[in-house]
């Protein structure tokens, strides 16, 4: 088993200065910790795996493919591999789990 803490994780992507931390990577998926600050922009390209968000804390909108959509704490989010995608409108600050598969990199 592996075990994670969300505090912890956040405090490991801050002392790492980057807004994105994979903190688990196995042979089928990775997941990890995205993090945007209210009035950021996010830099995103699309990803060739499949994309699943999990909005932990904060609000903004999420713009897959030509659908829009406002996000919070609690949405779940699929993004098909290949299809532009990104927060915008960040109101809150955001913080999300991403999950790849396969694995990202």
């Amino acid at each position: 088993m592996k075990a994670f803490r969300l505090d912890e994780l956040e405090a490991e992507r801050a002392a790492n200065e980057g807004a994105y931390l994979q903190f688990l990577r196995e042979r089928n998926m990775s997941v990890g910790l995205y993090a945007l600050d209210a009035g950021q922009t996010d830099p995103q390209q699309p990803h060739r795996q499949d994309e699943v968000y999990f909005v932990v804390s904060g609000r903004a909108a999420i713009t897959v493919g030509t659908e829009t959509t406002q996000v919070g704490r609690g949405s779940v989010v699929y993004v098909p591999a290949g299809v532009p995608h990104r927060f915008h409108h960040i109101s809150e600050d955001l913080r999300v789990m991403v999950v790849f598969s396969p694995p990202e990199g």
